[in-house]
């Protein structure tokens, strides 16, 4: 019998079970946290990438799941991006004691500087998918990529002309192209001095122009 599952808007009441979903998940199980060390067991919490978290929540665009006994199962972190912010972010990390931490979030910010979306695509504001994350237990039905699909659907919404996600795991990057989204700008793995495990192979920034589709 299949399962019946809940997509909802996160709001504050959610912010304590999505920060242990991904404690439970993302934080251990995304490939660049575990080619790093970043959190050295399932469950264990991270200060620096708990704030990024909730700093994305308070933008109140995310969007999660739960099963039918009301846990919460997968998420899609999103945020707005505006011209200038990840500059500003790269230069906030500096002040971070964390150099795993730094690691990670300087090769997302190197690359996703040597392009300029907003002036290319004329647009003052990005929707970002920022953090997508799906209960082990769950993958393989199609949660990931409905939870993009309904954070599109609220990109619209807001009238946002354009979304990006950086897909730093093969699951999502297949998420993201079954999607529509185009790659912009990619670096392989062993280019860097990360040691990523296969499948993944790949971080790629990719993004999409929405229509008027409804």
């Amino acid at each position: 019998m299949l399962e019946n599952f809940e997509f909802f808007m996160i709001k504050p009441v959610h912010y304590d079970e999505v920060i242990e979903h991904l404690k439970n998940n993302f934080f251990y199980d995304e490939p660049l946290n575990r080619a790093v060390g970043l959190c050295s067991s399932k469950g264990e919490g991270h200060p620096e990438l708990e704030k990024h978290s909730l700093a994305t929540l308070s933008d109140g665009v995310s969007v999660a799941v739960q099963n039918s006994k009301g846990d919460i199962v997968g998420v899609c972190l999103n945020g707005f991006l505006h011209p200038g912010e990840t500059l500003k972010a790269k230069e906030a990390l500096n002040a971070s004691q964390d150099e795993k931490f730094q690691r990670i979030f300087n090769l997302l910010y190197d690359q996703n500087l040597k392009f300029d979306l907003f002036e290319e695509l004329n647009v003052d504001r990005i929707f970002e998918f920022r953090i997508l994350s799906v209960d082990k237990n769950y993958r393989g039905q199609g949660l990931a990529k409905k939870l993009m699909q309904k954070s599109e659907n609220i990109a619209r919404k807001y009238h946002c002309k354009v979304v990006k996600g950086d897909a730093t795991a093969a699951g999502s990057l297949a998420v993201c192209l079954s999607l529509g989204l185009k790659p912009i700008a990619e670096i392989h793995y062993k280019e860097t001095d990360m040691n990523v495990s296969p499948p993944h192979e790949k971080l790629v920034i990719l993004y999409k122009v929405l229509d008027d589709e409804k």
